[in-house]
């Protein structure tokens, strides 16, 4: 057992309950399965490395949401990035729960991207979205309504099955 963790959970545990969130948000962000699981990975490491003790679950889940989009952003900004072209993965045959919707959502820019993600798949709050990414409610605000009109842009007139 784990001091750091709340209930008592193990590093194990942890992991368990979070890697398929802590995934897909690292995948929504980086569109690409093999820097995504770098991300996963760079954010477990640095989990086990934290002197942070966490009292409540609500507190590690959203710690652990924004230390993916830190490490993603990080990622994605990396000298290595610039000088690369990553192969780009189909979203829909990785993350197959979701819907026809999801692969419109994929095209968008990463800050629309991360906070549709976040807060249609993962259901937290504008305020909850503020922050883990560290913006201020109305950016959220903001980024959420300009990322619903792309959508509506998008997908006019494309018959979505319901």
């Amino acid at each position: 057992m784990c001091d750091k963790f709340p209930n008592n959970m193990t590093i194990e545990a942890v992991f368990d309950k979070y890697c398929d969130t802590v995934y897909r948000l690292a995948f929504a962000r980086t569109k690409n399965r093999f820097d995504a699981e770098d991300v996963l990975q760079t954010v477990f490491m640095k989990l086990l490395k934290t002197e942070k003790v966490f009292s409540e679950e609500e507190h590690l889940k959203a710690w652990l949401l924004k230390v993916t989009v830190n490490s993603s952003k990080n990622l994605l900004t990396s000298a290595w990035m610039r000088l690369t072209e990553g192969m780009k993965d189909d979203i829909t045959a990785e993350i197959p729960e979701y819907t026809e919707v999801y692969p419109a959502v994929a095209a968008l820019p990463s800050k629309y991207r991360t906070v549709i993600h976040l807060y249609y798949y993962e259901g937290y709050s504008v305020n909850e979205i503020a922050g883990i990414l560290d913006v201020k409610e109305a950016t959220v605000k903001t980024r959420l309504a300009r990322a619903r009109e792309k959508l509506k842009v998008k997908l006019e007139g494309v018959e979505l099955d319901v």
